[in-house]
């Protein structure tokens, strides 16, 4: 079978596709950060003499309350919040699916059997240990499938590691279909009391809204009261809010007109409103709900011991830690052994077995499920934060050590990456063979 028909697994991308991303996980890197920062924040005063002042606030109740939005703060920055940060990530999948890798179907199929693979694997896991768990402990089966693609980039950036391009795309487009897959899990099984009334109602603003932003539109005062329409009636509807979020996303269009085609067609409204949301999401939503969520108790040694050994924190560190792993790696190369792919010749599948690790880190959407799978404020929700802290730390950790074997060679391939020599903004290996240099 020749090289047309056996495309290389992991290819590095076009050089539009490769700034553009290069961007984007600039902006998570700080946004993890800031994430990093507000859990740890979370965990030290929740653990203080001053802990019952962090719990008050955070289940202390505001909002209309005729509108049924009388909530806890923890509540609003998980419903609320979180909608701003599935919003961007509407936006996101939008624009992979009709103008980035993922529209074509050869260079779709790793990430997204990957994606599957990493997220049945843990699951199935979960499942395993827990299957004499009690009642009700198969809930959170879905927890240990997310990836948190802002605190895997903030963990590269504390261990220095520079990862090469390809598996950079790689390691993002494995968590943007995983964010497609975790909010259709949390509509479809993690949706309790579904009331048809106002979700029927919430079609017409959504109608409006698409409209408007088919047409270009950016007019922020017509926008926005229809946006937050969508989520009020969406969250009155018993689906989780942040699904809202989401379908907004989806109605935004990419492209810049109807004649533009393809990835390098230029910034559409999509574009717009990423550039101007993305931060707010990363800088602002996510540590915001981070901080509310990862707040946890351990209550010393003793405390910490006794949820860990807890059926429901087990499965959730052996999904994450093992199981994304095991899924990502035997999926990626399931891949390339029926399509007699070859990995890039700069690359290893140790590099892949360090991804697989990194995509272990699941954090914001995994406390988010573990909330909608055993409710807020009981014992079982907080084995859930440490099962769900300690498999991220775990994971980081075992991702820390893998890739820093490869980290000389990481750095050498990132050189080479990065060399323009003719100065024109533009790396020598995204130029054609025979450019001429100016």
């Amino acid at each position: 079978m020749n090289s047309m028909s056996s495309p290389p697994l992991l290819p590095r991308g076009s050089w539009s596709e490769v700034s553009r991303i290069t961007t984007l996980l600039r902006k998570e890197t700080v946004g993890g950060a800031l994430l990093l920062g507000a859990t740890v924040a979370a965990l030290v005063w929740a653990n203080s003499p001053w802990s019952e002042s962090y719990f008050g606030l955070r289940d202390f109740r505001l909002g209309p309350a005729v509108l049924h939005l009388d909530l806890s703060v923890r509540a609003w920055a998980a419903d609320g919040l979180l909608a701003l940060f599935f919003f961007v990530v509407g936006l996101e999948l939008k624009r992979e699916f009709v103008a980035g890798d993922l529209r074509n179907p050869r260079r779709a199929a790793l990430p997204i059997a990957a994606a599957v693979g990493g997220m049945a694997v843990p699951a199935l896991l979960f499942v395993a240990v827990n299957l004499s768990g009690g009642p009700g402990a198969l809930s959170g089966w879905a927890i240990p499938t997310a990836t948190d693609i802002a605190f895997a980039l903030a963990v590269l950036a504390v261990v220095g590691t520079h990862l090469p391009v390809a598996l950079r795309t790689f390691l993002l487009t494995l968590a943007v279909v995983d964010d497609l897959f975790a909010i259709t899990i949390i509509a479809i099984f993690y949706t309790r009391d579904l009331h048809m009334a106002p979700l029927l109602v919430a079609l017409l603003p959504l109608a409006v809204f698409t409209v408007l932003v088919q047409r270009r539109l950016r007019t922020w005062w017509l926008l926005v009261p229809l946006a937050l329409a969508v989520w009020a009636l969406v969250h009155a509807s018993g689906v989780h809010a942040t699904v809202a979020g989401v379908l907004l996303g989806f109605t935004v269009p990419v492209r810049r007109g109807a004649k533009a085609d393809g990835p390098d067609a230029g910034p559409g409204l999509a574009e717009h409103f990423e550039h101007r949301l993305r931060p707010l999401s990363a800088g602002i939503a996510v540590p915001v709900f981070a901080f509310f969520a990862a707040g946890v108790a351990v209550g010393g040694l003793s405390g910490l011991g006794e949820a860990l050994a807890d059926r429901v924190a087990l499965g959730i560190i052996v999904g994450l830690v093992v199981g994304k792993i095991v899924g990502i790696v035997a999926t990626s190369y399931l891949v390339a052994r029926f399509t007699r792919a070859t990995l890039n010749a700069s690359l290893r599948w140790i590099d892949v077995l360090g991804v697989a690790a990194l995509a272990g880190i699941g954090f914001t959407v995994s406390l988010l499920i573990g909330e909608l799978a055993y409710g807020v404020g009981r014992e079982r929700d907080e084995y859930v934060k440490v099962g769900v802290l300690t498999g991220s730390v775990l994971a980081a950790l075992t991702a820390a050590v893998i890739l820093s074997f490869r980290n000389r060679a990481y750095r050498t391939l990132v050189t080479a990456e990065e060399l323009d020599s003719d100065q024109d903004g533009i790396p020598d290996i995204y130029e054609p063979p025979n450019a001429p240099s100016t």
